[in-house]
């Protein structure tokens, strides 16, 4: 049986971990390598870093804290925010990222998943979706959950896994920093319609959070931020609640 995975989220913001809720109203947290370095030793399976403004600021990703991350922490860690075209992934691959996440310039071409997946492997390339609810549906938004592509969300996630991802990141806007629990419809639905891992992102508050996404919400992985970097939850009596209540983990 595949071990479900418990995955710190970083959002990097001017060379500092911020903390935000429904994308907004950031909160400065740490430094980068720091944090990666303690979730490393803590239990963690993966990290997430993402660049949060570099999208929409058009700028280049922090390739200064990939390669530092990657000469301090023994975890896989995928990198996201800022990144356009293959030369970009290159550099980041290269600095020793294990995984890029792409977003906002998926959206707007969507053949670079291919393209990357055929040059990198698909085990590389993570498409990371930043959805909303509106109406009876999820619209997929950009730049930082700033703009609408009227895009299905669900419709999105199955195009993407055809075109060569290896792997989804469910961002709900609604979700996020609410502490409320995670979009169980939102993975639900998407992980019933396709075979590739996906990993929920957005309101985690307390443990039974963590176990609904799994059990309920069908998800692989369960990313989590201020609930990690305020102490509110430590991962490994994470994991063993979760073992306890037979969700199998990697202890």
């Amino acid at each position: 049986m595949i071990t479900k995975r418990i995955i710190p989220c970083l959002d990097v913001d001017k060379g500092r971990v911020v903390k935000g809720t429904k994308f907004e109203v950031l909160k400065d947290v740490s430094d980068p390598v720091e944090l990666a370095k303690f979730y490393s030793s803590s239990g963690a399976d993966e990290l997430v870093f993402y660049d949060i403004t570099a999208s929409n600021e058009a700028r280049n990703i922090f390739l200064q804290v990939v390669e530092k991350t990657a000469y301090e922490v023994y975890i896989p860690f995928t990198v996201g925010g800022g990144i356009r075209s293959i030369d970009d992934i290159k550099k980041v691959l290269r600095a020793g990222a294990d995984k890029v996440s792409l977003n906002s310039a998926a959206v707007n071409n969507a053949s670079l998943i291919t393209e990357a997946a055929l040059k990198f492997g698909n085990q590389c390339i993570v498409l990371s979706i930043d959805a909303k609810r509106v109406g009876q549906s999820w619209h997929v938004f950009i730049n930082g959950g700033r703009q609408d592509t009227g895009i299905d969300a669900v419709e999105w996630a199955f195009k993407a896994e055809t075109l060569g991802a290896g792997e989804l990141v469910l961002n709900s806007i609604d979700a996020d920093g609410v502490k409320s629990g995670y979009d169980i419809a939102l993975n639900k639905e998407i992980s019933e319609n396709v075979r590739i891992p996906v990993i929920a992102s957005g309101g985690a508050g307390k443990m039974e959070d963590f176990l609904d996404v799994f059990v309920c919400g069908k998800a692989d992985a369960a990313l989590a931020a201020s609930v990690f970097h305020f102490g509110e939850i430590d991962i490994r009596e994470l994991k063993n609640y979760l073992h306890l209540n037979k969700v199998n983990m990697r202890l």
